[in-house]
C-alpha cells in the first residue's frame, strides 16, 4: 500500500505471560512479531498439562487484577470461558489449620487462651519496639507481632527462599502483602467491605482448561494475526552493535547458531543470563549478575484417589516437620479440570537451589518423600496406596530477594536500559516475583512503548507502589486517544 510505513521486526524471547502479551498487543500489519520459546510449551510457569486423564497446572495459578488493561486482555482472550472460584486457602501450623485470610472465630478455636494472650502481647510489644523494616522479618513483625509472624509467615517463607527471614529484603513483603496488617486483616474479616486487599481477594477467575489455556489461546491468536510462535528455540544471546551514543539491539543468536535480525528485542529470559550473553557487558555488571540467585521448584503430583482430603484450593505448610511448603488440590478448582474422573490429584511444592541434594534426587525418591509427608500431615487410611506420582522440575522459578539484591540489580538495569531497542520484562527478565497480572501488564505496556516509540521504564511494575495507579497506566496520549 503506497505510503505505508515499513514493517518492523520484533523478536520476543520467551512465550510466557509477559512475552505473549507483548506479542499479542503488537499484532497488526505494522509489526512482524516472532516469539522464540525455549521449551515445547507456552505459558511459562502458568502452563497446564494432562495427567492421569485430568488437567493440572504447575502449582496454583489464580488470576486476579484491579488493572483495567490487564482485565480487558484477559476477558478478550478467555471470551467468558472461565469459572469464578471462591478462594479457600489455609495455613497449616502446629497440627492445626488457620484460615487465610484471618478469621477471628477460627483463630479463637485454634489457639488456647494462653496463646491468644501471647499473640496479643507480642503484637502490642511490636508497636512499641523499633524494627528494621528493610528486612522481611522486621516488616512483618512490625505489623503482626513476633508470635503471629511465627504462626503465619516464618516457616513457609524460609522454605521458599532457603535463607533466614532476617536476610530477606522487605521488598517481597511489600509486593506480596502490601498494606496488610493485623488490624486490616481483622477489619476485612468482621466488617462489611466494598472492596478488599489484594492479598485477601475472595474470588478469582479460572479458565476452564486450566491456567495454561489462556496462553495457548493467545499463542494461537498471535499466529492468526500474522505473527510467529516458534517453540523448542532457545536463545543463546542478544546481538548488539555500536551507535554514536552507545549500543543498539539488532537481533538474537539461537543455541543452534541461527541468527535472526530484529528492529526491537524483548527479553523475558533471566536477566542474569541476558547480560552474561551480551558481548559488551562490563565486568562489574557480569559480577553483579553472577551474585543474584534464583530458587528452583520441584512439583510432586500424587494421585490420592476419590477423597479430596481437604476443601482448600491450596494450603500453606508452615511446619518444620515436612520439607514441602504448599499443597494444591486441583479437585477444588474448576470441575472441567477433572474430565469426569473421580480421583483427586494433589501437588506438593518443594524448593531448593541447584546445589541442594534435593534437586538431584530421582523422581522415585521424590515421589516417596511426598507420600511420606502426606501421611505425616493427614489422617489417611492405610489402604490408600498413593501409587501414582509425577515430578516436574522448574529451574530458576523464583528470584531471591536477599538483603542487598537491589544494589546488585541497579547496574544491571542501567546497562540494559542503555541498549537501544532492548527491553527486559516478566518474572525472569525483571528479576521480580510477578503474578500473572504483573507480567501481563509488563507485556501490554511494552507493546505500547514499542508501538509509539516511547521511552523505556517498566522496572516499577509490581513494587510497593500500587502499580495499577502508576504513571505508566496514564501516560500522555500519543495519538490523542491512546490509553496506556
Amino acid at each position: 500500500m503506497p505510503g505505508r510505513a515499513p514493517q518492523k521486526t520484533v523478536l520476543i524471547i520467551g512465550g510466557g505471560p509477559a512475552g505473549l502479551a507483548a506479542a499479542y498487543r503488537l499484532g497488526d500489519p505494522h509489526f512482524d512479531v516472532h516469539v522464540l520459546e525455549a521449551s515445547p510449551y507456552v505459558g511459562g510457569f502458568s502452563r497446564s498439562f494432562s495427567l492421569w486423564g485430568q488437567t493440572v497446572d504447575l502449582g496454583p495459578h489464580r488470576f486476579f487484577t484491579t488493572n483495567e488493561l490487564v482485565q480487558d486482555l484477559w476477558a478478550e482472550v478467555t471470551a467468558g470461558r472461565y469459572t469464578l472460584v471462591n478462594r479457600k486457602t489455609r495455613i497449616f501450623y502446629g497440627g492445626r489449620f488457620f484460615d487465610y485470610p484471618l478469621r477471628p472465630a477460627n483463630v479463637l478455636t485454634n489457639l488456647s487462651p494462653r496463646a491468644l494472650i501471647s499473640c496479643l502481647g507480642s503484637y502490642l510489644f511490636a508497636k512499641l519496639k523499633w524494627h528494621d523494616r528493610t528486612r522481611f522479618k522486621g516488616w512483618v513483625v512490625s505489623r503482626f507481632g513476633e508470635r503471629l509472624f511465627d504462626i503465619f509467615f516464618r516457616g513457609y517463607t524460609e522454605k521458599l527462599w532457603g535463607v533466614p527471614c532476617d536476610r530477606i529484603d522487605a521488598d517481597w513483603a511489600a509486593q506480596r502483602i502490601r498494606k496488610l496488617s493485623l488490624w486490616e486483616a481483622i477489619k476485612a474479616a468482621v466488617l462489611p467491605r466494598k472492596g478488599t486487599h489484594r492479598t485477601l481477594a475472595d474470588v478469582f477467575q479460572y479458565p476452564h482448561g486450566g491456567a495454561g489455556a489462556v496462553y495457548e489461546e493467545m499463542a494461537k491468536r498471535i499466529v492468526q494475526q500474522g505473527g510467529r510462535v516458534q517453540r523448542n528455540s532457545p536463545v543463546r544471546r542478544v546481538l548488539v552493535e555500536p551507535t554514536d551514543s552507545g549500543y543498539r539491539a539488532t537481533g538474537v543468536e539461537l543455541v543452534d547458531g541461527t541468527r535472526l535480525h530484529a528492529d526491537y528485542v524483548v527479553s523475558t529470559m533471566p536477566i542474569t543470563e541476558l547480560v552474561k550473553g551480551i558481548g559488551v557487558t562490563p565486568p562489574e555488571v557480569k559480577d553483579a549478575a553472577a551474585s543474584l540467585r534464583f530458587r528452583n521448584t520441584i512439583l510432586v503430583y500424587v494421585d490420592v484417589g476419590v477423597d479430596p482430603i481437604f476443601p482448600d484450593n491450596w494450603l500453606y505448610i508452615n511446619s518444620d516437620e515436612v520439607r514441602h511448603g504448599r499443597i494444591t488440590n486441583f479437585a477444588n478448582w474448576c470441575p472441567t479440570l477433572r474430565n469426569g474422573q473421580a480421583n483427586s490429584i494433589l501437588c506438593l511444592e518443594f524448593w531448593c537451589f541447584d546445589e541442594d541434594p534435593l534437586w538431584s534426587q530421582s523422581d522415585h525418591e521424590l515421589g516417596e518423600l511426598a507420600k511420606r509427608e502426606l501421611h505425616r500431615l493427614f489422617p489417611l487410611p492405610d489402604s490408600l496406596a498413593l501409587v501414582r506420582t509425577h515430578v516436574e522440575r522448574l529451574r530458576r522459578s523464583y528470584p531471591v530477594y536477599e538483603v542487598g539484591y537491589r544494589l546488585k540489580l541497579a547496574p544491571i538495569r542501567e546497562f540494559v536500559d542503555s541498549i537501544e531497542n532492548l527491553s527486559a520484562i516478566g518474572r525472569y527478565g525483571s528479576f521480580k516475583y510477578n503474578n500473572q497480572d504483573h507480567s501481563l501488564l509488563m507485556g501490554i505496556l511494552t507493546a505500547n512503548l514499542i508501538r509509539y516509540e516511547l521511552p523505556k521504564g517498566l522496572w516499577h511494575v509490581n513494587t510497593d507502589e500500587e502499580y495499577q495507579e502508576s504513571g505508566l497506566a496514564h501516560l500522555p496520549a500519543k495519538p490523542a486517544d491512546l490509553r496506556l
